[in-house]
């Protein structure tokens, strides 16, 4: 591979990375697209072991990203409910601010949701806390994936 097809799946991959911290962006596939096209122009049996454990930990990451935030919510009593609304103003949100306004509409959501729910302005400020971290939660483990997913990847393109 040529030093500019590797600096072009660098580029490639920091996108993914950055995609991971924009909301609505598709970060994992963005770097997984970056490893199956290293892969297949490579095509030494590094490259493909690297591609299939990319492969297994951005698949276990998707899982883990949908299991620990949600438990997190299940256990401190915010219902399903107050997410749905909380994703819709966050996708109301990106339309009419765009990129700010999905994470803005989001917190509006959820925090007017808890707020009908809850009736205290007390109680729905620490439901929507704890909704914000528990979805902070999902972008630390797809961002850590994904940081493991490009390090391996410089790692093998260093050794040769």
């Amino acid at each position: 591979m040529g030093t500019w097809q590797l600096v072009a799946v660098g580029l490639l991959m920091l996108l993914g990375l950055l995609g991971v911290l924009v909301p609505g962006a598709p970060g994992p596939p963005v770097v997984w697209s970056g490893v199956l096209w290293w892969s297949l122009t490579e095509k030494t049996a590094v490259a493909w072991w690297l591609l299939m454990g990319a492969t297994a930990l951005l698949l276990l990451n998707q899982t883990l990203k949908l299991l620990l935030p949600a438990r997190h919510m299940k256990d401190s009593g915010v219902p399903w409910r107050t997410l749905y609304i909380g994703g819709t103003a966050g996708v109301a949100g990106f339309f009419v601010v765009p990129v700010l306004g999905a994470p803005l509409g989001f917190v509006a959501g959820v925090y007017g949701a808890e707020r009908i729910r809850l009736g205290s302005h007390g109680a729905a400020w620490a439901s929507t806390r704890t909704a914000m971290r528990a979805i902070g939660l999902g972008v630390l483990i797809e961002l850590f994936a994904c940081l493991l997913v490009v390090g391996a990847w410089t790692g093998a393109v260093i050794s040769g």
